[in-house]
């Protein structure tokens, strides 16, 4: 073997480790360490933006907001997260649905009161998870 092949193949095999994606029918499959918390809907999952689908959290610049992002970054920061992506962007981020330990974490941020289901985008999903304080202090977003 030359080593221009052997170089291909060492290049191929360490892609091959540091890529976390795999496909699947619906979009791609990442998984991954947490590595950045923007805001309680928005996670960075080994290098890859994650807006997590159907989730309305309150905006950073608000009291609420700067809460809910705390409670995600205790949640998952660090961890390992395994995300269901469904092939849509929004801005720079990846569209998905993603758990810790098999649990979805939106759910958890709806069930704790930090954020609200945007039906639009989750078809109802985590609704049932909803606070009296959540819906008392989040204002939904206009286009859920």
């Amino acid at each position: 073997m030359n080593w221009v092949n052997k170089k291909l193949i060492c290049g191929f095999a360490i892609a091959s480790i540091m890529m976390p994606s795999v496909l699947n029918a619906g979009g791609r499959v990442i998984e991954g360490r947490v590595t950045k918390v923007r805001d309680v809907d928005t996670i960075v999952v080994a290098g890859t933006p994650v807006r997590l689908n159907g989730l309305d959290g309150p905006e950073v610049s608000t009291r609420a907001g700067k809460d809910a992002a705390l409670f995600m970054r205790r949640l998952v920061g660090g961890k390992v997260v395994t995300c269901e992506l469904n092939g849509e962007r929004t801005y720079d981020r990846w569209v998905g649905v993603c758990f810790l330990e098999g649990q979805d974490i939106a759910a958890i941020a709806v069930s704790q009161g930090h954020a609200l289901d945007c039906a639009r985008y989750s078809g109802g999903r985590y609704r049932k998870y909803e606070t009296p304080a959540a819906k008392s202090k989040i204002r939904r977003a206009r286009y859920c």
